[in-house]
């Protein structure tokens, strides 16, 4: 009864932590992300001469701020008429990031600026068939919600492949302007990662991306 009671007790006061304590919580739901940083960086030529491919990497988490500007570079809204970093064919906007972390899978929402947690599980490993992706602090998931393209399905295709290198490219140069590491991968067993995603028919994986700092 004793061990009950302070069982209870814990419960108790972590659901006061969750009620009072503004940011806590037993598992973030919604990351508030700081606002981006907008200004900056280096200049376009000399990020174009340094962006590279990498598969090594620091296990060093990204800081808030860092996370908040590579998500907004990468497919953020830059117009008050809500259109984004990147194009997107008829401007469907049909692929959405999702982001695998250590503390469980979340989805990029644009318009708030938040990562809405998905699964509660650090699901980096199935991100990719390397060994390195289990480590990387961030692995990026570009998953096409097809539904929005009204076109056959070949061009749908088309559409959401070509829709993701633009934003991903976006990644690229953004990493090399901060001096972090990246690589786009497709040794993905899709499949797999959709049933770990509970993707729906209509959402297709179409690549992935690890970001995270260079292993020194």
């Amino acid at each position: 009864m004793k061990a009950k009671s302070i069982l209870t007790g814990f419960l108790a006061f972590g659901l006061l932590l969750s009620v009072f304590v503004p940011g806590y919580s037993q598992e973030q739901k919604v990351i508030k992300l700081p606002a981006a940083q907008k200004e900056g960086g280096k200049p376009l030529m000399q990020v174009l001469n340094e962006r590279k491919s990498s598969r090594e990497y620091s296990t060093e988490k990204l800081p808030p701020q860092v996370l908040s500007n590579m998500l907004w570079a990468a497919w953020g809204i830059n117009r008050s008429d809500g259109r984004r970093t990147a194009p997107s064919a008829v401007n469907w906007q049909e692929v959405d990031m999702y982001v695998a972390m250590e503390e469980g899978l979340y989805l990029y929402d644009a318009k708030e600026h938040v990562l809405n947690l998905v699964l509660a599980k650090d699901i980096r490993a199935a991100t990719g068939r390397q060994d390195f992706v289990k480590d990387v602090p961030v692995n990026l998931i570009f998953v096409a919600d097809l539904s929005k393209i009204t076109a056959s399905d070949s061009d749908k295709v088309f559409y959401s492949a070509i829709d993701t290198g633009y934003i991903s490219q976006n990644v690229y140069l953004f990493c090399a302007s901060e001096g972090l590491a990246t690589v786009v991968r497709n040794l993905v067993d899709k499949p797999a990662l959709s049933k770990i995603m509970n993707l729906k028919s209509n959402q297709t994986i179409v690549i992935t991306q690890s970001v995270g700092y260079p292993k020194k």
